[in-house]
């Protein structure tokens, strides 16, 4: 089973979701997890009181991830608090609808800040402390939008896109210092982020694309996070793990 105790974790967007379920994993098995929030402190001392209950050690540091000092300010309380940084997981994203004829620069520069810069910000600021260790794991978290489009969301799926293509840029790059970069996309999952669109009127017609007939639980996206960033992952780089119930199955 999975070990990480003595290994520094970074999760962005963790106080709720996708993020909340892999910070409560990393700490059952012994990581030292910063929990990274932007709005909701509350939340985020929750998950650290779990990863606290069970064994792990945890920390909250608010930080916007579109904004670059910010990134560098949390890797840096990583460090100062646990000595190195041994993971990073870019989870913090953002999804709303927007008809291209209707895409602000605001509603477009939010959508980018949020979900494509803040992924070079704490990568670019996690990287160097990697290097010195000789070691080291990224995870980014994209979407099927990323890879099949998604209509009405096209800010959204184009992030997400962008994140596969970084994710393979960065495991060539990034190989001969010893630091893997790998990437999880999910598709539907049930989180406050999506609970009320498959709810809707409409919920019937997303699941209905999904071979498995049924959208994935936070925890059933956090273990391969934790696959992919585990000694069992050690000669995986470069690599798309699709988790989506066979809704989109790519190469």
């Amino acid at each position: 089973m999975f070990n990480f105790k003595g290994k520094t974790v970074i999760i962005t967007g963790a106080s709720r979701g996708i993020g909340a379920a892999a910070a409560v994993l990393f700490g059952r098995f012994g990581a030292n997890v910063i929990v990274n929030y932007k709005n909701n402190a509350d939340k985020a001392a929750e998950i650290v009181g779990q990863i606290t209950k069970n064994g792990g050690q945890g920390r909250i540091f608010r930080a916007d991830v579109g904004k670059q000092s910010e990134c560098r300010q949390m890797v840096e309380y990583a460090v100062s608090e646990f000595g190195r940084v041994d993971i990073l997981v870019c989870n913090a994203g953002i999804w709303n609808e927007a008809a291209i004829e209707d895409m602000t620069d605001t509603i477009l520069d939010e959508m980018i800040d949020a979900n494509l810069k803040g992924c070079f910000y704490c990568a670019g600021a996690a990287v160097p402390h990697m290097k010195k260790q000789k070691s080291g794991n990224i995870v980014f978290i994209s979407s099927t939008a990323g890879q099949r489009g998604e209509a009405y969301h096209s800010h959204y799926a184009a992030t997400k896109g962008a994140l596969i293509s970084l994710t393979k840029s960065l495991a060539s790059e990034l190989a001969p210092s010893g630091i893997m970069v790998n990437c999880v996309a999910p598709g539907w999952v049930d989180t406050d982020m999506s609970h009320e669109a498959l709810v809707s009127a409409d919920g019937p017609k997303y699941l209905s694309l999904i071979p498995l007939g049924r959208a994935a639980t936070a925890e059933e996206i956090a273990w391969p996070i934790l696959f992919m960033s585990s000694p069992y992952a050690s000669f995986i780089t470069g690599e798309i793990l699709n988790v989506n119930g066979g809704a989109v199955l790519v190469g």
